[in-house]
């Protein structure tokens, strides 16, 4: 097993280490997401998402997920290479796949100190009770305008169709 891979754990395995982690008085962050196409919105954001505790967890939506979330033609890179790559970034400790359209599953198996969402999120953060009850909170990150997979996805087919973009509303 290659060393990033160890970075990537079951909920059950997660469940094991989050015990470890709170024993040892570490603050754990947890963010989720598909993180399709890495860019550089995505770096900020785990990285910002790091800062908020001493180790990051990140909830990495299933392939079956994103094809339920974003549509029958994402996600453009498989789960396993998802999470390989995302583990390969020194911001993220962990991450965990998970099959639900939501995370509030995994995040009630982990009980993160911190639950992190872009601001774009800001009116609906998937768990935010579950953190908040049991003493947590919730962070809302800043977002790098412009930066998305949609887009990126939407100039490359236009530059291959001279089409026009179709790309994501920055708020």
């Amino acid at each position: 097993m290659r060393d990033l891979d160890k970075k990537i754990l079951t909920r059950t395995a997660m469940q094991a280490e989050r015990a470890r982690l709170r024993a040892a008085g570490k603050t754990l962050a947890f963010t989720n997401g598909c993180f399709d196409i890495l860019h550089p919105g995505h770096i900020d954001y785990l990285a910002f998402a790091r800062r908020q505790g001493d180790a990051l967890i990140v909830g990495l939506n299933s392939d079956d997920s994103v094809r339920r979330f974003k549509g029958p033609d994402r996600p453009i890179v498989n789960e396993h290479d998802r999470a390989r790559v995302i583990s390969a970034l020194e911001a993220v400790d962990y991450v965990v796949i998970f099959d639900e359209d939501e995370p509030v599953a995994l995040i009630t198996a982990i009980l993160p100190d911190v639950l992190i969402k872009g601001a774009d999120w800001a009116h609906y953060v998937a768990g935010r009770e579950v953190v908040e009850r049991s003493g947590g909170k919730v962070v809302l990150a800043p977002l790098v305008p412009g930066r998305s997979t949609t887009n990126i996805i939407a100039t490359i087919a236009q530059r291959t169709t001279n089409t026009p973009p179709k790309t994501d509303k920055m708020p």
